[in-house]
């Protein structure tokens, strides 16, 4: 792992090797903490964190959603990311939010163990690379009655590692999870897009699909270039007869999928090509229409 120099933790920048947590921290044990991936670009500019507000709201409302209490403003995270990133020297970055239930009280319930929030940056590169080969799960995503889906919380992950190992082990680089009913959900740490006909569909957080912020992105994007985009129901079968299939998060940006159980797709092709440049302007500053989604670290 690429370590940086320092960590944001609870207000003060601590050296990396010095942001420990206590072995009885109570998200260690029970899963009580919330996240959001950022990143930070290189623009003409210099470095700049893409739609940090949107992830910091998100963070707000993950917490609210399990009960945990956050103290911090989106205001002062804002302030503390862009600190943070410019202490370490990042002319680009991937930026990990976490707030977590800590030391205090063990127990189910433990509601006197305090939230501490931490920020940590480093230098990573994309996590897929282009060309995926996906296979659906045989694990199923988590179910809405069960655990909050639309929380980005960390117990709920377990779901996310269990199919990727599985992925991983038999040889693919992704895996696709389906929810309780057979549709399509997302995958393991991306939201799934297909194109037929030069139209664009993704699940809803309906399926069990998380509300991606870069999901969120692809839909503006197809829409200012006049491509359809629609969030609905998927099946398995669609993937499998789709034009063209890509992946789409923060730690992953754009990649396009070469075949879904063995089935061969079409590869990179025109929609997700014109998508994924348009996406690339976007993120470093070249497209001006977008840069109110850069917060530059000035």
């Amino acid at each position: 792992m690429n370590e940086a120099a320092h960590i944001w933790m609870d207000g003060a920048l601590v050296p990396w090797a010095e942001a420990r947590v206590h072995v009885l921290t109570h998200a260690l044990h029970y899963g009580t903490a919330v996240l959001e991936g950022t990143r930070a670009y290189e623009t003409a500019q210099g470095p700049a964190v893409f739609r940090l507000d949107d992830h910091l709201t998100r963070l707000h409302h993950s917490a609210r959603i399990i009960g945990l209490p956050l103290r911090y403003t989106t205001d002062e995270l804002r302030a503390a990311t862009l600190k943070t990133v410019a202490a370490n020297g990042h002319p680009a970055c991937y930026i990990r939010h976490l707030a977590h239930r800590g030391y205090g009280e063990m127990g189910i319930a433990a509601r006197s163990a305090p939230t501490v929030v931490s920020i940590a940056t480093w230098e990573w590169a994309p996590l897929l690379e282009q060309g995926v080969r996906l296979m659906t799960s045989s694990w199923r995503r988590n179910d809405q009655a069960v655990v909050p889906t639309a929380a980005k919380a960390t117990g709920p992950y377990l779901n996310s590692v269990l199919a990727k190992s599985e992925a991983l082990d038999a040889g693919y680089d992704e895996a696709v999870l389906l929810n309780a009913a057979g549709y399509v959900s997302e995958c393991t740490g991306a939201n799934l897009f297909v194109v037929r006909d030069g139209r664009l569909a993704t699940p809803p957080p309906s399926a069990g699909a998380l509300d991606g912020i870069t999901q969120d992105t692809v839909e503006r994007l197809a829409a200012d270039l006049g491509v359809p985009v629609a969030r609905r129901d998927l099946l398995r079968s669609d993937l499998y007869t789709a034009d063209e299939v890509f992946l789409c998060g923060t730690a992953a940006g754009i990649v396009h999928v070469d075949s879904v159980d063995n089935r061969a797709l079409n590869g990179r092709g025109p929609v997700t090509a014109k998508l994924s440049d348009a996406y690339d302007d976007v993120v470093h500053g070249r497209d001006p229409r977008y840069r109110h989604w850069l917060t530059p670290l000035g």
